[in-house]
């Protein structure tokens, strides 16, 4: 799947799509097998590497719409070279993160600069990442349409959920994904389970005094905080809200961003 030029694993085509096809039909024993130092994508002149391949070109989106497309991110990096991109499934439901293999090494840092811009209602993150960690995800996701993990027996590094799971709990967490609408009184609707105050409720402000999407929730203890976690990707008007364990001094760090 390609949106612009052509991409080959060497050369100057592009197959990604079709490589990521071969990994499906050859089952897991394909991943693993992935490509030697030889392994180069040939930038547009007059840019070279020497002396090492240049950089795997894919980028990481988080907190996409759930009803989005691959026509939705080739809208989004509109310009670039798109040669796949890989919606990132857990338990059979999109988490709202991606895998966007890009035509160049040199186009992921235009991708970046779309970090924090809006898809439809959302503004999406964007994050450099690495070949193993998207060939990683098409493993999983090989794995779990064959209903196991290739790679079931081997150690991995805690999900973003585990890592939410086992973070320590201070009383405090930051909400992402508001309508830039969203009022206190809202955010206190949607923890109506617990008793809040206004006070207790820091909607954060981008550079320019709007509100960015996120806020922080100061509840009265830590037990509190970690119950509230329940509500984590339950949807407050027409989005879904993510909920992240903080501490003080990313609160504070945020809010006064933006003042």
């Amino acid at each position: 799947m390609f949106y612009r030029g052509k991409y080959t694993d060497g050369a100057d085509g592009r197959e990604m799509g079709a490589k990521r096809q071969r990994i499906i039909d050859q089952g897991p024993s394909f991943y693993g097998n992935s490509p030697g130092p030889s392994f180069m994508y040939t930038a547009p002149p007059p840019y070279s590497y020497v002396s090492q391949p240049p950089p795997f070109p894919v980028v990481r989106l988080r907190g996409l719409p759930f009803d989005c497309t691959e026509a939705d991110v080739a809208e989004f990096f509109h310009g670039l070279d798109i040669v796949d991109v890989l919606f990132v499934h857990k338990n059979g439901k999109f988490t709202g993160e991606a895998f966007c293999v890009l035509g160049y090494p040199l186009q992921v840092d235009f991708a970046l600069q779309k970090n924090r811009q809006n898809m439809g209602r959302r503004y999406v993150e964007v994050f450099r990442s690495k070949r193993q960690e998207y060939y990683k995800a098409i493993a999983s996701e090989v794995g779990d349409a064959r209903g196991g993990s290739p790679r079931r027996n081997a150690p991995r590094a805690k999900s973003s959920d585990e890592a939410k799971e086992s973070a320590e709990h201070t009383g405090i967490l930051r909400l992402r994904g508001l309508p830039f609408s969203a009022g206190k009184d809202d955010i206190i609707e949607f923890f109506k389970d617990f008793v809040l105050s206004e006070d207790a409720i820091h909607i954060v402000l981008n550079s320019e005094g709007r509100p960015s999407g996120e806020a922080f929730v100061e509840f009265a203890n830590a037990e509190d905080s970690k119950t509230a976690m329940a509500k984590d990707r339950m949807t407050l008007g027409s989005r879904y809200i993510e909920l992240f364990p903080s501490i003080p001094e990313e609160m504070d760090d945020a809010i006064s961003r933006g003042r």
